[in-house]
């Protein structure tokens, strides 16, 4: 009896190491940080942004902070559409180095929700960098639950939400957001120096009074000689005529 009865415990023990497991092994393993490309692969129109984010690596560093930063990051995602919607060769006359900045100007470096859009400061400062001097300004403003974003070139706002979790947040937009630094107006050239070859013209100009001074009081100094001179001939001829 005593052997029956452990045999049935070690029974039910061998099941409950079976079940176990079996449970174990069928759970998902924890999910790690979302990866922005795939987001934007799942949620679709934004085919244009994903090829940018992929040739300028700026999804790469997205996903890096994703993995590495808990500040989370923002994202503003603008459609296939919107990439469109821009005159033709925008894109293609950008440098490397400017396509780069225009990917990170719609990337803020922390998570925004959509309420907190309501008390965040102005200009925001995104990935491109600079907000000083009218490089990089991106000012957003809330009217009820539409949020709105200004560069100063674009104004548009945000058409809905993509993704959203403790890390990463995801928001779509009708327009490519356009800095300033690229996009906006050049800066003023630059006042001329003073011609300074007028200045030696007009001193070529005043030289020949100097001439005339110099040849006048030559004259003067030569007609004294001539008069002195001509005061003593007299004097020696009268001289000469009294000795007689």
């Amino acid at each position: 009896m005593q052997h029956f009865t452990c045999a049935i415990t070690l029974l039910f023990l061998v099941q409950f190491v079976v079940v176990t497991s079996a449970q174990l092994a069928d759970s998902p393993a924890p999910a790690g940080p979302p990866n922005i490309t795939a987001v934007l692969e799942k949620a679709g129109e934004f085919g244009t942004f994903i090829r940018l984010l992929k040739s300028t690596h700026v999804g790469d560093q997205i996903n890096n902070q994703l993995n590495n930063s808990v500040n989370g990051i923002t994202v503003f995602a603008p459609t296939d559409s919107a990439f469109s919607s821009l005159p033709s060769g925008t894109m293609n006359s950008l440098t490397d180095q400017q396509q780069v900045a225009l990917i990170q100007f719609h990337e803020l470096p922390y998570i925004v929700s959509i309420s907190q859009f309501q008390t965040i400061s102005n200009p925001v400062r995104t990935q491109a960098g600079d907000v000083n001097n009218g490089r990089y300004p991106l000012n957003v403003t809330t009217i009820g639950n539409s949020v709105n974003i200004t560069t100063g070139i674009v104004n548009t706002s945000i058409a809905s939400t993509v993704y959203s979790d403790s890390q990463l947040a995801v928001y779509k937009l009708d327009q490519v957001l356009l800095p300033l630094e690229i996009f906006g107006p050049p800066a003023p050239a630059a006042a001329p120096a003073p011609n300074k070859s007028k200045k030696k013209e007009s001193s070529i100009a005043e030289s020949p009074s100097g001439t005339s001074d110099s040849s006048g009081a030559t004259a003067a100094v030569n007609s004294k000689g001539t008069y002195e001179g001509g005061i003593a001939f007299a004097a020696a001829l009268i001289s000469l005529w009294w000795s007689y």
